[in-house]
């Protein structure tokens, strides 16, 4: 699991209100983020929609792609 170090921001009578991490803590909970929803979208994709090579040419070309 991540540590995270966090510093509490607090208002006037020592009431919480916000939290301070640092930027390298930062990034590497975006980079968790980003990957966890990645990983939503290839599981809630449709196999039966999967293409053959030949197909993911062909489509890939119609894109102007033509580096195949």
């Amino acid at each position: 699991m991540l540590e995270i170090k966090k510093t509490y921001v607090t208002d006037s009578k020592k009431h919480p209100f916000a939290v301070q991490i640092d930027i390298q803590t930062f990034g590497k909970i975006e980079q968790l983020l980003e990957d966890y929803a990645l990983g939503q979208y290839i599981e809630e994709n449709d196999p039966s929609e999967l293409l053959s090579v030949s197909e993911a040419k062909k489509f890939y070309k119609s894109l102007g792609h033509n580096n195949l």
